[in-house]
């Protein structure tokens, strides 16, 4: 499609997306304009200004509403329903007292990081912290700690998992725009995921607990502790977890082992992304749900409900779609990839750049997420790149968009209340945090990239 598009000059091309960024920068951060309508304006604004016909621009809409949401609607949609019932049924905490119960309380903060990382895959960044934050405030409680030294590094294993390892959204969006499988992308996410989690968690959890004295906050302070006795199995909700990562992962390791081309066909069905998410769902259904009592029509309730939030997330991530086949179809791509092969910069750092900006920008990880892939995709000779290299990307873009949150990101006010910090101590401690997380989880993927 894109080849029988207008040639168009590229100053002005330049220009236009110049422009067509500042007005959708300036509606979010000025004119508070909701993300999606800010992102569809922009993009217009790009294909009017560049002088592209109106049938090239109502094509590139379409194509990028159409082609995003094709690849990623399903796959969030399952993860969130699977999410809910691994949240109700005491997954989440099952895992983190089983894990600081085999740490120790001297070590419970590598517990608390490791619970967060695997946590923050199936269930969403805010849904996991507000399970989860009570343990580590009942662990400074008994150690007489200053909250810091537990809550950092929770919040930095939630934002590992958050950011780089599918199911979470962010990565399989990056990943669907860049056309890479999903196997790569989670076995170079967990990769980046544990030494940004190591750097940003345990080690910077333990500067901030020392520097920092911040109590318990007083209406958490009384909470009882978790009755272990109603808690699904440790082994269990590790199992069901790990369904959907092994048969994806399977499913790449098949393609590229001769020994396994005989189960190549059956794994790469299994390891399709919304079949190895919906044998997840079902088994987090029948035993996490049925097995702990709950009815079929209180399940139904509870995974319909943990769709809400999932619209907004993908109509961003499809106005983020139409970005990407704006500036791909009006040429925007191929100008964007001659200077970036000029200045000699690999594709992984200009990712890394991008996303780094648009979220000090904006505020929001998504878009951030969604700007950077949408760029990145649209640049030619992308398709060609090796699945290692396109996954270390993914990374890069993930890194950028976790790095700086501070008073426009929405985690930065939830994180200061949870805690009950000051704005200066979260800037001290939660900013730091994530500009660890993005900025490690990069170096990392960075790394990985001269190998691909």
């Amino acid at each position: 499609m894109a080849g029988e598009m207008t040639v168009l000059n590229p100053t002005r091309l330049v220009i236009a997306a110049l422009v067509g960024l500042i007005i959708l920068l300036v509606l979010i951060i000025k004119f508070k304009v909701q993300a999606m309508v800010s992102i569809l304006i922009g993009a217009i604004s790009i294909g009017l200004l560049a002088g592209m016909p109106f049938d090239e621009i109502v094509t590139a809409v379409n194509d990028g509403i159409g082609n995003t949401l094709k690849g990623i609607a399903l796959l969030v949609g399952l993860g969130s329903m699977f999410g809910a019932i691994l949240e109700v049924s005491g997954g989440a905490q099952t895992l983190a007292v089983t894990m600081v119960k085999k740490f120790g309380d001297r070590k419970a903060a590598w517990a608390l990081g490791i619970t967060g990382l695997v946590i923050a895959m199936p269930v969403f960044f805010d849904a996991g912290l507000i399970i989860l934050i009570p343990l580590a405030f009942s662990l400074a409680k008994r150690t007489k700690r200053s909250s810091l030294f537990y809550a950092i590094p929770l919040l930095a294993g939630l934002a590992v998992g958050h950011a780089f390892i599918p199911p979470t959204p962010g990565p399989i969006l990056v990943a669907n725009m860049l056309g890479v499988d999903l196997g790569w992308v989670i076995m170079v996410g967990i990769g980046c995921g544990i030494f940004a989690m190591i750097v940003a968690g345990p080690v910077w959890g333990s500067v901030c607990g020392n520097k920092y004295n911040v109590p318990v906050p007083e209406h958490v302070a009384n909470q009882a502790d978790f009755d272990e006795s109603k808690l699904p199995k440790f082994w269990t909700i590790v199992g069901i977890i790990l369904i959907p990562l092994v048969l994806i992962i399977l499913d790449s390791v098949a393609g590229v082992v001769p020994a396994m081309s005989s189960v190549a066909p059956i794994l790469s069905f299994l390891g399709e992304p919304f079949v190895a998410l919906l044998i997840a769902t079902v088994a987090a259904m029948l035993v996490l749900g049925v097995k702990h009592g709950y009815t079929m029509d209180e399940l139904e309730k509870i995974m319909t409900k943990s769709l809400e939030p999932t619209g907004l997330i993908l109509l961003v991530t499809a106005c983020g779609g139409v970005l990407r086949y704006m500036l791909q179809y009006s040429g925007l791509g191929e100008v964007i990839g001659n200077a970036v092969a000029s200045a000699n910069l690999p594709v992984v750092i200009v990712a890394f750049i991008v996303a780094a900006l648009v979220r000090i920008c904006v505020g929001s990880a998504t878009v951030a997420m969604t700007m950077a892939a949408g760029i990145i995709a649209a640049m030619p000779g992308i398709a060609d790149l090796s699945p290692l290299y396109l996954a270390c990307t993914t990374a890069a873009v993930a890194g950028g968009a976790t790095v700086c949150s501070h008073f426009n990101d929405s985690g930065f006010w939830l994180v200061k209340s949870l805690v009950g910090m000051d704005e200066k101590t979260t800037l001290k401690t939660w900013t730091v945090m994530e500009t660890l997380v993005g900025g490690t989880g990069f170096v990392v993927a960075l790394i990985i990239s001269f190998f691909a």
